[in-house]
């Protein structure tokens, strides 16, 4: 499983607790040419909407990973080919920097280490939940980010840096300066990815864009520009 997002430009993210747009299927969503789905929300989570989303995803041929928002919503299912945890750099709440981690080791849920890695998020949206769930300090200048990203990759060892403006299309100049400082992280960005222009913009600067709440408010062919605008930019 590590390493396995080397290959991705396009990252769709599903959450489970909102309904794919009337007569979307799963097998359209791969048919957009996204690298991978990602199943994950921050709130309304639960492990049998979860579930639901595995369901109908059975037999596709694309990668299918978790983001757990909280470790009573974590599934065990053959069918995941991973999780990818958010640890969040800037939190002002520790709990999501190390505590909703050591809850779920506590709770005694069994953990398949091997498909787990985790997600280094730089969280730049003070207006978004997970802003204020994390309590997160969004007013950071570029050389700030660019620590946080130099941080996460240098000093503990992530894989993956994530650029997170969730219900905003983010500034470039900040992923930029996230993407600067890595050798070898990978730097996810998403935050407001709504058109072609968007995906393509932001794609110059980050390795793998992620779409999410385009996916249920606009339907599959505003995903399918998305992907398209990624891959021009590459």
């Amino acid at each position: 499983m590590v390493g396995q997002w080397d290959g991705w430009s396009h990252l769709l993210k599903v959450d489970p607790d909102k309904s794919l747009p009337d007569g979307v299927t799963y097998a359209d969503i791969v048919e957009t040419g996204t690298d991978a789905i990602m199943i994950g929300g921050t709130t309304g989570i639960t492990p049998e909407k979860v579930r639901r989303v595995l369901e109908g995803c059975v037999d596709l041929d694309i990668a299918i990973f978790q983001e757990p928002s909280h470790p009573e919503s974590v599934v065990a299912d053959p069918n995941l080919d991973g999780y990818l945890v958010p640890v969040v750099m800037n939190a002002g709440d520790v709990f999501w920097v190390t505590g909703a981690h050591m809850d779920w080791l506590a709770s005694g849920g069994h953990i398949e280490w091997h498909k787990t890695m985790t997600e280094a998020y730089i969280v730049l949206n003070p207006d978004s939940s997970v802003a204020q769930y994390t309590q997160a300090d969004c007013n950071l200048t570029e050389g700030e980010v660019a620590a946080y990203a130099t941080v996460a990759e240098q000093l503990l060892g992530q894989d993956i840096v994530y650029i997170e403006y969730s219900g905003m299309l983010g500034d470039p100049e900040m992923v930029e300066a996230a993407q600067a400082p890595l050798d070898e992280a990978t730097l996810f960005y998403g935050g407001g990815v709504r058109t072609y222009e968007d995906a393509r913009m932001m794609a110059t600067h980050a390795d793998v864009i992620i779409v999410g709440d385009l996916l249920h408010d606009e339907g599959i062919d505003a995903v399918r520009e998305t992907v398209r605008g990624t891959h021009d930019a590459k």
